[in-house]
């Protein structure tokens, strides 16, 4: 089962490869497009502002190579800012377009930094099921209320709740940790930072990517 893990200068690519490759699959790194359009699957990592992942994005010309890739209808996979950017746009330092994969918009958690509990949110936190099923999705074999490791800021507000896998409560708020549009799947956590749960999510992955 070949990875494609995609270089745009922004990503934690060595803890993301080797999670999956503890899971069996060949993970390469790369910015090629045929190396990226011929993968059985493709993840997207993510770690910064949105505004700087989408310019590195676009300097690479990696925008249409996603995009090409996605209509193929393989399995793609946006794990953190790589979730972010599925979105149409954020507002992290000004407003930026993003890859509009999946309808919606990317905003600041509202916490107040002069609680208890600050951002960026660094955490181990829930995912609570959001009225859909996860057979057959990346949180296939999970239950609500594990716990998976999150490092961030800013979090997607999909147009269509249809599209929200999971939510997560932080402060008084819940925010949508994770997604699936069609062959499109967004986690806004760490899986490869997220123990055993995490490495279930990523045998998931490449289980969806073999059929």
């Amino acid at each position: 089962m070949k990875i494609a893990v995609i270089d745009y200068d922004l990503g934690n690519v060595r803890s993301i490869s080797n999670a999956f490759k503890n899971q069996g699959a060949d993970v390469f790194v790369t910015n090629d497009r045929d190396q990226i359009l011929q993968s059985d699957g493709v993840i997207l990592p993510g770690v910064g502002a949105f505004k700087y992942g989408m310019e590195r994005l676009n300097e690479h010309g990696l925008v249409t190579i996603i995009e090409e890739y996605v209509s193929t209808g393989k399995p793609f996979m946006g794990i953190c800012l790589g979730m972010q950017m599925l979105f149409d746009k954020s507002n992290e330092y000004g407003q930026s377009k993003g890859l509009s994969l999946i309808p919606g918009q990317v905003y600041s958690l509202p916490v107040s930094n002069t609680g208890s509990e600050k951002l960026p949110h660094v955490a181990w936190s829930e995912l609570r099921c959001n009225n859909n099923e996860w057979v057959d999705t990346i949180l296939h074999g999970l239950g609500s209320g594990t716990d998976v490791y999150f490092v961030h800021s800013f979090a997607a507000h999909p147009e269509d709740e249809s599209h929200i896998l999971s939510t997560t409560k932080y402060s008084e708020w819940d925010f949508c940790s994770s997604v699936k549009k069609d062959n499109i799947y967004g986690c806004q956590f760490h899986p490869e930072k997220s123990g055993k749960d995490g490495l279930k999510i990523i045998a998931n992955f490449i289980r969806i990517c073999s059929k």
